[in-house]
């Protein structure tokens, strides 16, 4: 019984042609996707084929774009009855903004410019309050929900994880 070895063309081998498997191709669309809220981009260039998805369904032998960060309402504990000044209303809800993605976290576009949000910012479901870069391709993070920022959980350049909360947001502020 024999080892057959064979040699596959891979994504970043150099030739003339462009190729739908090219990395920087894939992370170009992949932007193109978060940016524009794009579920599906299917390609074909001769015999080659990309398609990129993103959501929960899995499949195989195609490159797979991270969702958008879920968004799940977090019940805050009502205020205990003291008499000391509150700012908060009683009863208010937060809702969270999670990383969809274990990466670094980044909370500027660049080292030298200012963050995307800052606690009091307004944001639409739409704006973008962080990156999240995982093998060199950086995820933008849209809030997903309107409101004001409440509470900022995640630094600049830390490591997080999977479903760790980065933002509160307050949808009635």
């Amino acid at each position: 019984m024999g080892i057959e070895i064979r040699e596959y063309p891979v994504a970043d081998d150099a030739n003339d042609k462009p190729n739908p498997f090219d990395v920087g191709t894939i992370k170009n669309l992949v932007a193109l996707m978060s940016r524009h809220d794009l579920s599906e981009i299917d390609l074909t260039m001769g015999d080659q084929r990309i398609r990129l998805r993103r959501g929960s369904r899995v499949v195989s032998a195609a490159p797979v774009a991270f969702p958008p960060p879920v968004v799940t309402p977090t019940p805050q504990p009502t205020p205990a009855p003291i008499a000391s000044p509150n700012k908060e209303k009683p009863g208010r809800h937060l809702v969270e903004i999670k990383s969809e993605t274990p990466g670094t976290f980044y909370a500027k576009p660049e080292p030298d410019k200012p963050p995307f949000v800052t606690k009091g910012s307004r944001v639409k479901p739409e704006t973008v309050v962080g990156l999240i870069e995982a093998m060199k391709l950086f995820t933008e993070i849209p809030a997903g929900v309107a409101g004001v920022i409440e509470e900022i959980l995640a630094e600049n350049g830390q490591a997080v994880e999977y479903g760790q909360v980065l933002f509160r947001v307050d949808p009635a502020g």
